[in-house]
């Protein structure tokens, strides 16, 4: 979908945004002639309070919506944005004391509460948003990429597997490179094997719809990223069957695809100065009479052989061939992303995004990446001691260990097996919003891009 700012030079309504202790100041100033009118109503500047401020004639002069306290802040980013989404149409510009971080929270959010995921509504028209002035002082190509970035995300995420398998994601990405410049292709099928990708054959080889590596490549000069996308566009679990509330969610089993072409789409709108490579293994993990088995023995492309001790712990194995792969182009910086286990979920819930690094560097600069793009995420460690646990003995990996303890740990330690030479980062995300939240409906959501994004200037010393 397509988002915009309102053209600087419209005659925009003032939304005047207030602190509680703003109120009686903007009572006895600015906001004198609806003094009567917000004392009445009773307006207190929650976070996200709104009220509409007539004009003489009958028509709306502008609004007031609370900013809450630093508390209410908090506990609830992109606040501001439930004002937003009680607006009327129209042209707006926001008035009151906001540092340059708060504007752009609220920039930001202003332009994310206006995504939408109609495409199984065709006949439903939505109303006309309202459109803010971009506040000065702020980059509004840089935020616009950031908002198309994340719609792209969330609409893959959305899309049910009927209509987001392997190949309609390999369609997606082509489209993307199409855009902006940038060279495609897919491996598909048999010729995995020839290609020596065998557990991403492995994985995907029970489904009708062949199972693909997608690699796209966009970028003349500068350092190399490398991106990662875990792009399982249903997961069944395969023999070892999920429940049906298990599988429930599972079109968002893509969700790290999803969020490696947002990122993705953000980079190249932007044209920064690095070369960048998104890698996505595509497949379905289906029941068939020849999907893999438990106790299954795969060789992988690094050549180390794993122990399939759960087919439904099917991501950890179409990444590590893709890991492995990425390596032998030299990347600077290689990122991983992946709805991978459901003990990250337990560990930090379904806000926060867990990742992992050994480097120190790399961990401050997306911490502070992440505050930066109000996209929280939380370190996780690489914890050596629990490497034995991955090993079974009779292979020189396993897929998924009785250990019962650190399941996102021990997936994160497998993945890095596979990884020699490129600084490495590995994000466990979720991708989905299991209530509606302001600027974040319920649904297919990114989570770490924004933060890469902010990020990558320090990493990569751009």
């Amino acid at each position: 979908m397509t988002f915009a700012f309102a053209d600087p030079s419209a005659a925009a309504r003032p939304l005047y945004v207030l602190r509680p202790d703003e109120v009686s100041g903007f009572l006895a100033g600015p906001g004198a002639a609806w003094a009567g009118w917000l004392r009445a109503i009773g307006f207190e500047a929650g976070l996200g309070e709104l009220r509409l401020l007539p004009e003489a004639g009958g028509g709306i002069a502008g609004a007031v919506a609370g900013y809450g306290t630093a508390l209410a802040r908090r506990r609830l980013r992109f606040g501001l944005a439930k004002a937003v989404a009680a607006l009327p149409a129209g042209d707006w510009r926001l008035e009151g004391v906001l540092d340059r971080a708060e504007a752009t929270e609220a920039a930001l959010a202003w332009l994310l509460s206006g995504y939408r995921f109609d495409r199984y509504r065709p006949g439903r028209k939505p109303a006309a948003p309202p459109l803010l002035v971009c506040p000065q002082g702020l980059d509004p190509a840089r935020l616009l990429a950031m908002a198309e970035g994340e719609a792209l995300t969330r609409d893959l995420i959305n899309t049910p597997a009927e209509d987001m398998g392997p190949a309609e994601l390999e369609a997606a990405m082509a489209a993307l490179a199409a855009r902006y410049g940038a060279t495609f292709q897919a491996i598909r099928g048999e010729e995995l094997l020839a290609r020596n990708f065998p557990m991403i054959h492995a994985v995907g080889r029970a489904s009708p719809r062949a199972p693909r590596l997608l690699d796209l490549r966009w970028g003349e000069t500068g350092p190399k990223l490398t991106l990662v996308g875990k792009g399982v566009c249903f997961d069944t679990g395969g023999l070892n069957l999920k429940p049906s509330s298990g599988m429930n969610l599972m079109k968002k089993d893509m969700g790290g695809a999803a969020t490696v072409l947002g990122l993705a789409r953000m980079v190249m709108a932007l044209n920064l100065p690095l070369r960048l490579r998104v890698l996505v293994p595509a497949v379905e993990n289906l029941v068939a009479g020849n999907a893999i088995k438990p106790k299954d023995i795969l060789t992988s492309r690094k050549g180390l052989t794993v122990e399939v001790n759960d087919t439904d712990a099917e991501g950890r194995l179409v990444l590590a061939d893709a890991l492995a792969y990425a390596c032998e182009d030299g990347p600077d910086l290689l990122v991983s992303m992946a709805t991978l286990t459901g003990a990250a979920r337990v560990a930090v819930g379904p806000d926060l995004a867990p990742y992992y690094t050994d480097d120190p560097e790399l961990s401050a600069a997306l911490e502070a990446g992440a505050k930066a793009g109000f996209d929280p995420v939380w370190r996780l460690p690489f914890h050596d001691p629990y490497d034995s646990v991955i090993e079974p003995g009779i292979a020189d990996l396993d897929n998924a260990p009785g250990y019962g303890f650190a399941g996102s740990i021990t997936a994160a330690l497998f993945l890095r097996r596979f990884v020699e030479g490129p600084r490495y980062l590995h994000f466990d995300i979720y991708g989905h919003t299991p209530r509606d939240q302001p600027a974040r409906p319920k649904g297919g959501v990114g989570q770490g891009a924004r933060a890469l994004l902010e990020g990558l200037s320090e990493m990569l010393k751009l």
